[in-house]
């Protein structure tokens, strides 16, 4: 039976990052996926995929750093260089440009499997075995560490299991680690949509009375224009505007943007899927520890989501590497604990945040209607405010502005 010291659950984005993280070590690593692993890189005039990521300055650093970057870029990714926001219900808007901070851009639109596909790519030419296993999953505790057992397939030991298998995660559900979940109350309707206006580099963002609708930037393909759309609607709506024909499905949501890119002129297969903020209780549980949707979700009105797994990476290696450096026990509580001390923090501020925008933009009282549009209009006049927002959404510090 072969033995790792780390069996990651899950290879999609996270999980993908965290074993190139490791893989420079002396660690016996594994990903372990029900999903092929195999990089498909994608071409450039394929059809875009429905689930993009929002990257921040941050998280490119990352994948610079890991050697994928080019990858990505070698495929499709888009750079916008300015945000617009607006509350669909008043007179309340803010605007941010790169400029501010001295980059070039806020951040990219990058579709999720463009991330995957890269990553996986970065994986060839390392020690990290990657195994497709199709079916469940079965865990067995150990004396030191635990088997995986695939229901089709060799069993393997582990002495460091990292659930990265998504927002019902299996190893979370096993382990019995509780979370705390809350229903933002609202379905998201995703999608790609050609429109008749450039996009202007611009992501843009308008809050109305049944949620907020983002119009992403995507590559412009054929000299045709693209966004890519999240609209998170309240259930009921959702189930009206998903069962729209083509025709007036395009015409609802170029209403609802306030025609700010002109007509919608067709759209890809929509999809929807109902939103949760999750958080666990623990990070980590004797010798098991999670990492991305596994450990938290949250609203997707910020694009904070991957970016925050991918902090969740960026700590969880820098722990496991100090303890290989030291011939530490990577599977120790001093060791997982400190990647929680420095997550859990973090993840449950931009939880809250998120909470208090989604309740103050859903608010009907006329007062708190009043007092969100003056505070945009407010922010949106301080160049200060505005530059502080700005270098909290690309996750950079002071030493980083200005440099590529």
């Amino acid at each position: 039976m072969k033995n790792y010291d780390i069996a990651i659950v899950g290879g999609g984005m996270v999980g993908a990052a965290l074993a190139l993280s490791l893989s420079d070590t002396s660690l016996r690593i594994v990903i372990i996926d029900q999903h092929s692993l195999k990089p498909g890189l994608i071409a450039e005039n394929a059809p875009y995929s429905p689930r993009v990521s929002a990257l921040t300055e941050a998280s490119v650093q990352l994948f610079k750093r890991l050697g994928v970057w080019d990858t990505m870029r070698f495929q499709r990714v888009c750079p916008y260089r300015h945000m617009r926001v607006w509350d669909g219900e008043g007179t309340g808007e803010i605007t941010f440009d790169a400029g501010s901070v001295g980059y070039p851009q806020l951040g990219y639109i990058v579709e999720n499997p463009v991330i995957r596909a890269s990553l996986l790519k970065g994986l060839e030419d390392t020690s990290v075995d990657l195994l497709e296993a199709s079916g469940e999953l079965s865990f067995r505790p150990l004396e030191a560490g635990y088997e995986v057992v695939p229901e089709k397939g060799q069993a393997f030991h582990c002495q460091l299991l990292v659930g990265a298998d998504g927002a019902e995660s299996a190893v979370r559900k096993w382990a019995g680690i509780p979370q705390s979940q809350k229903d933002c109350l609202h379905h998201a309707i995703v999608t790609t949509v050609e429109i008749e206006k450039h996009h202007q580099d611009t992501a843009w963002q308008i809050f109305l009375d049944t949620g907020p609708l983002a119009f992403l930037p995507v590559p412009d393909q054929d000299g045709k224009h693209y966004c890519s759309i999240v609209w998170s609607l309240l259930p009921e709506r959702a189930d009206a505007v998903i069962a729209l024909d083509e025709d007036a499905f395009c015409k609802a949501l170029g209403r609802a943007f306030e025609q700010r890119l002109g007509t919608v002129i067709r759209t890809d297969k929509r999809y929807r899927f109902p939103l949760k903020h999750r958080h666990a209780r623990h990070y980590y549980r004797q010798g098991i520890v999670l990492v991305g949707d596994a450990c938290h979700t949250i609203h997707p009105l910020a694009g904070q989501g991957v970016n925050l797994g991918l902090q969740d990476v960026e700590a969880l290696s820098r722990e496991l590497i100090r303890a290989c450096e030291r011939d530490d026990d990577i599977a120790g509580k001093h060791i997982l604990g400190r990647y929680q001390r420095h997550r859990k923090g973090a993840n449950m501020t931009m939880l809250a945040a998120m909470d208090g925008f989604q309740h103050l933009f859903h608010a009907d009282d006329l007062a708190i209607r009043w007092l969100r549009n003056t505070g945009l209009n407010l922010a949106n006049d301080s160049h200060l405010i505005k530059e502080c927002i700005v270098k909290q959404a690309m996750g950079i510090s002071e030493t980083l502005v200005g440099k590529e």
